[in-house]
């Protein structure tokens, strides 16, 4: 029987296949939770990744698990998003990374963050992706 999988917060990686190119990797984490430190309540929230690589991609699942992490901790909106952005740039040291945090609605309110990371140094240009409600991608 396989193991459980449980909340983690290390964050695998592996080398980017190719480290003489700015390429860009979009994701959607449409499952993003974690709970008011206020009132205790759960919050909801879509995440938008945009980064990239130098020489280190993020491995998924244990990004999946690291995101899993936050579902029972107490977080602004606006702290948990830099917190993300500080631990991905930790593991990762990219060129580039951007997180777009989408909040649902809270007091009538809907938030969005948007914390972004530039290697000193890097001349190139941030990704612009986009969105299309109507892709199964955003």
């Amino acid at each position: 029987m396989p193991a459980k999988a449980a909340p983690s917060k290390v964050l695998d990686t592996f080398p980017s296949p190719n480290e003489g190119r700015d390429f860009a990797i979009h994701m959607k984490i449409p499952e993003f939770t974690c709970l008011c430190p206020k009132t205790g309540q759960p919050d909801f929230a879509t995440l938008f990744l945009d980064y990239i690589p130098d020489r280190k991609c993020v491995e998924l699942k244990s990004l999946k698990l690291y995101i899993w992490s936050f579902r029972n901790e107490g977080a602004f909106h606006e702290a948990v998003t830099n917190k993300i952005v500080d631990d991905l740039v930790k593991a990762l040291a990219p060129r580039y990374l951007r997180l777009t945090a989408r909040f649902l609605v809270r007091g009538g309110i809907f938030t969005t963050v948007v914390a972004d990371h530039r290697k000193p140094g890097w001349k190139g240009s941030p990704p612009a992706f986009v969105e299309n409600p109507d892709s199964p991608v955003y």
